[in-house]
């Protein structure tokens, strides 16, 4: 893809979001990257699965180009919430190694059809289930990019690690001292608004 091309610059925005996704499982244990850390369950493994599972989705099977991998967790006598966790069979490298397949999938989508082609999202509403994989593509910039901030969150919650990549934390620099005054001085105004 030539860089003026439009679907280099989606491509590039939807694989910044990937990588940052995968990023947050970097250097942690199995245990933390399995972990919940919110009421509903998010876990990092798990965001990695559900994103495999839903880019499958959108970036092949909406365009008639299968992704040829089963996926169980979406059978119908699959567990809630199967694609959002890791089963104790499930390994980082199984559910990593299925995402990377999952993007060289996406992106042999995306290489053999223009921006207008048409594709079908069958649990869409009738209305717009007719999309382009334009909008499609925007749609999974969107979608990625939201739980690579969730995966950011959990991660800050394991160990403190935060932003887009290792090499860029897109932060405002300061020390643990800082933060902490930072963090000390936002809960001082909230309770002063709280109590008025």
């Amino acid at each position: 893809m030539a860089a003026e091309d439009p679907k280099h610059h989606l491509s590039r925005y939807l694989q910044v979001a990937r990588d940052a996704l995968l990023w947050k499982l970097e250097g942690l244990s199995e245990y933390d990257i399995r972990r919940p850390l919110t009421p509903t369950g998010t876990n990092l493994l798990g965001v990695v699965k559900h994103v495999a599972s839903v880019e499958v989705g959108y970036l092949g099977d909406c365009f008639g180009l299968p992704f040829g991998e089963p996926l169980p967790w979406f059978d119908e006598d699959a567990d809630p919430n199967a694609d959002f966790w890791a089963t104790a069979d499930e390994s980082r490298d199984d559910i990593v190694g299925l995402y990377r397949r999952v993007w060289i999938h996406s992106d042999k989508t995306i290489a053999a059809l223009p921006l207008d082609a048409l594709g079908r999202v069958p649990w869409w509403p009738d209305d717009r289930a007719e999309v382009t994989l334009h909008q499609i593509l925007l749609h999974m910039i969107a979608e990625t990019h939201r739980h690579a901030g969730h995966a950011d969150i959990v991660r800050e919650l394991i160990d403190g690690t935060v932003g887009l990549r290792a090499d860029n934390d897109n932060m405002p620099p300061g020390d643990a001292e800082w933060w902490a005054s930072y963090r000390a001085r936002l809960e001082s105004v909230a309770a002063e608004v709280g109590r008025r």
